[in-house]
């Protein structure tokens, strides 16, 4: 899939840490601010206990997760909407970005100074915001000098236009996401073209110091103070305990993990939270070659999942056969879920659900 998140966040606060845990791309790691004048671009496998657990009952030579696509955003700082820090050149990248995870930093170190010279993540929230906010604003404003132009001309829906972009303007204006802006759901298409910073899904990923990966601490509660209102994921994790985790093979890495107090490396649910932030799932296929999860959005249809598998299965879609996993793992194979009745043979109008087990009958 296209889709990808974008991790924003101020200068020196672990995000490319973290993007080098979960990426097959890795990058330099350095104490200074705006050392990069380029973000960077990697693919994160997206765990999934089920794809392995699929293994046990239909062996297969490959086994092959789904993906996701991360951005690591180089660091913002006030006035990056004017030029400052490394300018506003990156502000592009996130607005590329369908989703942002907005990494803060939320533990002391005296060898690594903070750009505003303390420690304070909800005044980074606010920095990170205004300047997006800002951006939105002249985007808005421009649009409504476009339709401006229609209006005259007697245009209807671009004078509705105007009246739902105004809404936006004094949201913006009062230092408020427009994601929140009070607009009807229908409404929305008058900003769609826009792509708007602040009208994307944001999760907040607290990086801590490595003894309060389990509980936090108190820069970790003044966030969660801070965002109560707000219906967001807040993660806490220590970035450079991943960094460490994700040097370990398997058998170590689940001691280091019990000593730590984790049952799992915490980017494995930032990978996960990342992709159901961009509304995506996955469904499987199954076979001795291969055990494949593949990505889709969710809603998609049988004929829409099978063009993620390649365009002609989805020209020429006939029909799905599709399993649900928890039948799978639980009769034991898909001869045993026909015998069941729980093999369902499904038409172009099927919605594929969350770990479907399919099989495309098609002919072009």
């Amino acid at each position: 899939m296209a889709l990808q998140c974008g991790i924003i966040g101020i200068a020196n606060v672990g995000k490319s840490t973290l993007f080098n845990c979960m990426s097959n791309t890795k990058v330099e790691i350095t104490s200074f601010a705006f050392t990069t004048n380029k973000s960077n671009v990697g693919v994160v496998n997206v765990p999934d206990p089920r794809l392995d657990m699929l293994v046990n009952f239909q062996p297969t030579e490959k086994v092959i997760p789904a993906t996701v696509g991360i951005i690591d955003i180089p660091g913002l700082t006030k006035g990056a909407n004017k030029g400052e820090g490394v300018g506003n050149q990156f502000l592009s990248d996130i607005r590329n970005s369908d989703a942002l995870i907005h990494v803060l930093r939320c533990f002391d170190d005296k060898e690594l100074s903070h750009i505003e010279g303390s420690v304070n993540p909800v005044r980074d929230i606010e920095t990170i915001n205004l300047e997006l906010q800002v951006k939105d604003l002249e985007s808005v404003e421009k649009k409504i000098i476009r339709l401006g132009k229609l209006a005259k001309t007697g245009d209807k829906d671009a004078k509705h236009g105007i009246d739902v972009l105004k809404v936006y303007q004094d949201h913006l204006e009062n230092f408020q996401n427009a994601s929140t802006a009070p607009v009807q759901e229908s409404d929305k298409k008058y900003i769609d073209d826009m792509l708007l910073l602040t009208a994307k899904p944001v999760m907040y990923v607290c990086n801590v110091e490595d003894e309060a990966a389990v509980l936090g601490n108190e820069y970790v509660k003044s966030v969660k103070d801070f965002l109560k209102d707000e219906e967001t994921e807040i993660l806490v994790l220590a970035a450079r305990l991943e960094a460490e985790i994700s040097e370990l093979d398997e058998e170590d890495r689940k001691e280091f993990l019990e000593d730590a107090g984790l049952t799992e490396p915490g980017v494995g649910k930032l990978v996960r939270s990342a992709y159901s932030l961009l509304n995506l799932m996955s469904f499987f296929t199954v076979g001795p070659k291969e055990n494949r999860a593949w990505t889709i959005k969710k809603g998609m249809t049988a004929p829409q999942a099978a063009g993620v598998i390649h365009s002609d299965l989805e020209r020429g879609f006939i029909r799905a056969e599709v399993i649900k996993y928890e039948d799978f793992i639980t009769l034991g194979s898909e001869n045993a879920c026909k015998v069941a009745g729980k093999l369902n043979v499904e038409g172009k109008n099927y919605v594929v659900g969350d770990g479907d087990i399919l099989h495309i009958r098609f002919n072009v």
